[in-house]
């Protein structure tokens, strides 16, 4: 069989990361020791996440109820044809519908778009905690797909491999998004109009699993349970759609560089942090220039970070636990939550590394040649 010229360039890039490791193998061993002293200063003001157990059993019992109904339902259509049934909608009600499908489609565009409409979702409802989990998890995204479209991965990987995970990245991104986001806006006008619209999560095709997240939500504004709840719902989401998919299973996850690529802990989600800088939090309008020139008086340091890694992607409750994980390292620190706080309105997200690592990386490709 013949080596194509991209197979040619693979191996020395390979000869070159398996000659480093030992270095490297040295350098994360020191590395993992000053993130545990990192840590244990992050982690000493812990931050109550107020789960409320009484509700969580609430929900539990409540789509134990409804798996009851519907497979009871499901042995009644053997015998009985019921024509379908639709539920009248207002005038109001279908424009709010209209609205929120035309958003989403528009919103929907890009990492860029998706990441920035999590953010000012979060911006107006602090309460959406997963909204902003959302946009943080994005923007990892962004500079991992990134990568891919870049040179950073050109030694690493065939065009076509690179071209396939880009292409499994995005539908994963897009799919959630267009799951959630409705249920988000959904929210946003039930807030202005001071009434549930929850009702009309079916004309989105939302799960009935949410449902009854969202009503308890409505009543108690219970931040950790809603969170939860998303998250268990958007894995499920992309996991037929996505991870069991024929061609994503063949193309990449049964793919031995994808294995090793969960084997060397390459699957991280980081959440930069930033020291409070209240001239920025003020409400005032700054340039990308400007915010960056802020950003380097402030002395933000390209090791002020925290995150986790994701061993097994093809794993479904794997995710889900590493999605509460990253949603519990989130939200239940306060130094946690303010740095990344603060780094989220200071940095504009772009899909670059240079939001991330500005020492080490720039999105301006005439400063990348010099």
């Amino acid at each position: 069989m013949p080596v194509t010229s991209a197979q040619r360039t693979l191996v020395p890039a390979w000869i070159r990361i398996m000659s480093a490791l030992p270095k490297t193998a040295a350098e994360i061993a020191r590395g993992k020791a000053a993130g545990w002293k990192a840590s244990r200063q992050l982690t000493r003001r812990r931050r109550p996440l107020d789960w409320k157990e009484t509700s969580a059993q609430s929900i539990r019992d409540q789509l134990d109820r409804m798996a009851s109904d519907i497979g009871r339902m499901r042995e009644m259509r053997h015998h009985l044809a019921y024509p379908r049934h639709t539920n009248a909608r207002s005038q109001e009600e279908q424009d709010i519908l209209h609205t929120i499908r035309t958003r989403t489609r528009e919103a929907n565009r890009s990492n860029i778009t998706r990441t920035k409409a999590y953010y000012d979702c979060y911006r107006e409802y602090p309460e959406l905690h997963w909204s902003f989990l959302a946009h943080m998890v994005s923007r990892n995204a962004g500079w991992n797909m990134s990568d891919l479209k870049g040179g950073l991965m050109s030694d690493l990987m065939e065009p076509s491999a690179r071209e396939d995970l880009y292409r499994m990245l995005e539908r994963c991104n897009a799919l959630i998004f267009q799951d959630a986001y409705p249920q988000l806006l959904l929210y946003s006008h039930s807030r202005r109009l001071g009434r549930s619209l929850f009702h009309l999560l079916p004309s989105f095709g939302v799960s009935a699993f949410m449902s009854p997240f969202w009503d308890r939500f409505w009543i108690e504004r219970d931040s950790a349970l809603l969170a939860v709840g998303l998250i268990i719902n958007e894995q499920n989401y992309i996991e037929g759609r996505v991870v069991q998919n024929g061609y994503y299973q063949s193309r990449i996850l049964r793919k031995k560089a994808f294995s090793l690529h969960s084997k060397f802990q390459m699957n991280q989600v980081v959440f930069p942090m930033l020291p409070h800088i209240p001239e920025l939090e003020a409400d005032v309008f700054h340039t990308p220039e400007e915010k960056s020139r802020i950003r380097e008086s402030a002395g933000y340091a390209a090791d002020s970070m925290v995150g986790l890694i994701l061993e097994q992607f093809s794993s479904l409750n794997e995710r889900i636990a590493f999605g509460k994980a990253l949603y519990a390292t989130l939200f239940g620190y306060e130094d946690v939550l303010s740095g990344v706080h603060s780094f989220a309105s200071v940095v504009e997200h772009r899909g670059s590394r240079s939001e991330y690592w500005p020492q080490l990386f720039t999105h301006d490709k005439k400063n990348a040649l010099n």
